[in-house]
């Protein structure tokens, strides 16, 4: 486990791009799992400067979102279709076809989350998984509880969760109760994990999700049996660790 603690937003999201454009400059081919919310906004604006001064280039990259709401129009600017167009897909040279995100408003669920299972088999492994972190210590929808599902599975989302995304919408009511969202098992074998956590309000729980007792509960506690995990903390957030 890697832990960085930076002094400035600005350094963070430089770090976590260069990661990722480091990989992508050794690894064409390379398959990224991609996260959504405030968190990567400005590692996914250094990796578009990147590519507008032709440091590096995606064309051949695939990807891999973790998780997308239940019932949200794909076009609703809080779906995670349009977060990702917006925000990376539109100003980067990856093909549509390459990008790949749950169908929140597929008819058949289950069989939905077969099928990203089965896209997911395909390339075997993700080469680097970007990760935040929830309050309750879920990782991409994966919240707390008794056991958890390894593959692609619906989800209900904890009341928690729920008002911590409200702040996106007009009211909490607006904020979908289910969501699609790729399991523990297929986050875990990627081959790194690269988390990251902002803010005062995630220090606790990034402290406890990296050096408490592993457990369900606290979903992000079973990064820590991971080989390769990258932590970037910004310094409110990583203040438990100085």
């Amino acid at each position: 486990m890697n832990i960085h603690v930076f002094q400035n937003e600005q350094e963070l999201n430089e770090a976590g791009a260069g990661i990722i454009t480091s990989l992508v400059q050794m690894q064409p081919t390379a398959v990224l799992g991609l996260a959504t919310g405030g968190t990567p906004v400005g590692i996914y604006e250094e990796l578009v400067r990147a590519y507008e001064k032709g440091r590096v280039s995606f064309k051949s990259v695939t990807t891999f979102n973790l998780d997308e709401y239940v019932g949200l129009p794909e076009d609703h600017p809080e779906s995670y279709h349009a977060y990702m167009k917006h925000h990376l897909f539109a100003h980067i040279d990856l093909p549509h076809t390459q990008a790949h995100i749950p169908n929140g408003n597929a008819a058949d669920s289950e069989a939905e989350c077969e099928y990203y299972n089965q896209e997911l088999e395909n390339v075997k492994q993700i080469d680097l998984q970007i990760l935040g972190l929830g309050h309750n210590g879920h990782i991409g929808f994966n919240e707390p509880d008794h056991s958890l599902v390894s593959g692609t599975h619906r989800v209900e989302l904890k009341p928690e969760t729920r008002e911590a995304n409200a702040r996106y919408f007009n009211s909490i009511d607006e904020v979908p109760t289910h969501a699609l969202t790729m399991g523990v098992g297929t986050i875990l074998k990627a081959k790194t994990i690269l988390l990251i956590v902002r803010g005062a309000d995630k220090a606790e729980i990034v402290h406890r999700a990296l050096t408490g007792p592993i457990t369900t509960e606290i979903p992000a506690t079973l990064l820590q049996t991971h080989p390769h995990l990258v932590v970037l903390l910004d310094a409110e957030a990583g203040r438990l660790f100085q």
